[in-house]
């Protein structure tokens, strides 16, 4: 009987060397050569298991969907919409202990990249495509009964989105000059305002 293999092992060690490299210095300078020294792996190691440096950054989108998604399944428990909302807002900008630095870096990059590169941007669209259709639905049990159209359900839905990637965005790139823990509050308190709004 063989020894079983260890391909999956190694190939999560390059994905999460690129991540910290590419969290670091960005894509373009995440050489071969750098995420082998990052992963403590030959440059040859790292040709074996990914033919380009292209592959690993799909396999990282790949990785940083699956951790996203795996924060949402908690959402799934609770049966007040509102606190279904707010789990999937915390969900995505949480700090502290839950905050997850490295996996926002990287996804700031990537979502750069997804201009360049069009199987990143297939991937990045796709994330976002799921995560406007799950953040829709939230509004909308919330909204029941208040006087909303579907129009206004949809375009809550993409403000709320691009206001978390605009957060990831700044805490990738000026944590330093934006307040500590601002973007949950501030993004449920605008999605209140504007569903409470509702019935004025």
């Amino acid at each position: 009987m063989g020894r079983p293999s260890n391909t999956e092992q190694r190939k999560q060690q390059i994905v999460s060397a690129l991540l910290r490299v590419m969290a670091s210095h960005g894509y373009e300078k995440a050489s071969i050569q750098a995420i082998a020294k990052e992963a403590g792996l030959a440059p040859g190691l790292i040709h074996y298991h990914f033919k380009t440096k292209l592959d690993i950054l799909l396999a990282l989108v790949a990785w940083v969907v699956d951790s996203l998604s795996d924060r949402f399944q908690a959402i799934d428990t609770i049966d007040d919409p509102w606190e279904k909302l707010t789990a999937f807002v915390n969900a995505r900008l949480a700090t502290g202990e839950h905050a997850l630095p490295e996996v926002v870096s990287a996804w700031v990059v990537i979502a750069g990249e997804s201009l360049r590169q069009p199987d990143v941007k297939t991937l990045y669209q796709a994330l976002i495509e799921q995560q406007l259709t799950l953040l829709k639905g939230l509004i909308a049990e919330v909204w029941e009964g208040k006087n909303e159209q579907e129009q206004d359900v949809e375009h809550l839905g993409a403000i709320v989105i691009a206001a978390i990637e605009g957060a990831f965005q700044l805490s990738a790139t000026a944590s330093d000059v934006m307040p500590k823990g601002y973007a949950a509050d501030s993004v449920l308190a605008m999605i209140r305002h504007r569903i409470e709004g509702a019935d004025g």
